[in-house]
């Protein structure tokens, strides 16, 4: 059997099943092929989406056990690991059936099975009824990534787990060792700790959270410690021996060796392209020296016929980063001249506190050859953040010292993530810290925390006091 269309995308996760919806709304008849049984990628079965929902329970179990203060008498809760599985199962099963009809909807062909180019503008399509060959004048490759191994861990998602396995658990373990102090390894370590889980944190680098803002991680590890995390930084995870008491991990630390006794191991130190095996020599696509395919701005690879979005296509390795990138590809397919420009890419920790970035740090601005001049709100002056009894963190706002131009935000408090979204509008439209000062914000919401802190870039912050900086008003 063989097929001709004008666009086929690889890969259904949130760049390629983005790509394929715009494509058709585009009039742009196309092709997606999944080599799973279900739509949504990575991201929507085994990543953010089931992340998020045991996130969410976890802080809802943590706020019933600590409702007394607030008046509330809650008696005989219990936890069932099991029965919220199936829970988060039912939500990515809305999700990806919700994929397959917008699919069936826009009129988009869906094919099951593994693909492989066969030529510069042909693939081979294999499942476990047979093998198809697809012809067509466009390509989108977005096929995402994977959690990389490493060989003093095997992963068997039994007692060495993956994100995956740490994602499809029907009981809390005892206690964790997490290699890897990054994001995917504290948003886990961190929900499982409100579940009763001890956890260990072995960490590379001099700080958790690798390149971002340490204010923001100055918050999260005194909670960590607040909580009875253990993490040892600028530390080696050598290996562990199996006993009938557990895992026993060995650490190489800067004060000598340590160990812990975990019952399970969480292997969490990054991803990898899913780049391999796709044929893609034949295609004349070229790699990085760490698999990615280099893509141009348009996310157009070496073979003009073919694109490259999402993780696949290289960092930063974020959902909406693919999903903007899948638009991007569908116009310049649909023959507009639409290149990427994207000035602000906000990202999340989802955490707890939750942290939020966009543009540049405190310490990038300065090499960039900014002066630059910073704002500072703290939560807990938030009437907000108190009533909601949230008063960890901060909001950090970065800006230019000659222009007031906004050049970055980092946020580390309550709902992060959502607040981050105005500094990213703000920085992709140019705006100053004035800008954002001068906006008129409700209360009391905690938005108003963005609003006080681009005033007191200019120290005029009204619910806090600092004493004057060098250039503003009051100096």
């Amino acid at each position: 059997m063989s097929i001709n269309t004008t666009a086929c995308v690889i890969g259904a996760g949130p760049a390629g099943y983005v790509a394929a919806i715009r494509l058709a709304q585009l009039g742009v008849p196309v092709t997606l092929v999944e080599r799973d049984a279900r739509l949504g990628g990575t991201c929507l079965n085994v990543g953010c989406i089931p992340s998020k929902a045991y996130i969410s329970a976890a802080k809802l179990w943590a706020e019933l056990g600590h409702a007394e203060e607030a008046g509330i008498s809650v008696q005989g809760r219990s936890l069932d690991l099991a029965k919220m599985k199936a829970w988060k199962d039912s939500i990515v099963l809305r999700l990806t059936t919700g994929i397959a009809g917008l699919m069936k909807n826009n009129k988009v062909q869906v094919l099951g099975g593994s693909a492989q180019f066969t030529g510069k503008n042909s693939i081979s399509i294999t499942s476990g009824t047979g093998s198809v060959t697809l012809t067509a004048q466009h390509f989108v490759i977005a096929t995402g990534s994977r959690s990389m191994d490493i060989p003093p861990f095997p992963v068997n998602e039994q007692d060495v787990l993956s994100s995956t396995g740490a994602l499809d658990l029907v009981a809390v373990p005892k206690s964790l060792g997490i290699i890897g102090g990054g994001v995917i390894g504290l948003e886990i370590g961190m929900y499982l700790m409100k579940f009763g889980t001890k956890v260990t944190v072995v960490e590379l680098m001099d700080q958790i959270l690798p390149g971002t803002d340490a204010d923001c991680v100055k918050v999260l590890s005194r909670r960590l410690k607040k909580e009875g995390a253990v993490v040892h930084l600028k530390s080696k995870a050598l290996g562990f021996t199996r006993s009938a008491t557990g895992l026993e991990l060995a650490i190489e630390t800067p004060t000598g060796a340590k160990s812990a006794l975990v019952e399970k191991i969480l292997v969490a130190v990054g991803r990898k392209p899913n780049s391999a095996g796709l044929g893609l020599e034949t295609a004349g696509v070229k790699l990085d020296a760490r698999g990615f395919i280099e893509v141009d701005a348009q996310r157009r690879t070496s073979n003009p016929a073919v694109f490259a979005i999402g993780d696949v296509a290289g960092p930063p390795l974020l959902a909406h980063k693919g999903s903007k990138e899948g638009t991007l590809v569908a116009d310049v397919i649909a023959g507009k001249n639409s290149t990427w420009d994207v000035r602000a890419m906000p990202w999340a920790i989802f955490t707890d506190p939750e942290i939020a970035s966009v543009g540049m740090t405190e310490t990038q601005a300065q090499a960039a050859g900014h002066t630059v001049r910073i704002g500072t709100f703290p939560f807990a002056a938030s009437g907000r953040a108190l009533a909601a009894r949230e008063t960890e963190g901060l909001v950090k706002l970065i800006a230019d010292a000659t222009t007031d131009r906004l050049l970055g935000a980092h946020i580390c408090g309550p709902h992060a993530s959502e607040l981050i979204a105005e500094a990213a509008l703000a920085i992709e439209a140019g705006l100053s810290a004035e800008d954002l000062a001068l906006t008129v914000h409700t209360h009391p919401t905690l938005a108003e925390t963005m609003m006080e802190a681009a005033e007191d870039v200019h120290n005029l912050a009204v619910h806090i006091y600092n004493p004057p900086k060098p250039g503003t008003a009051q100096a």
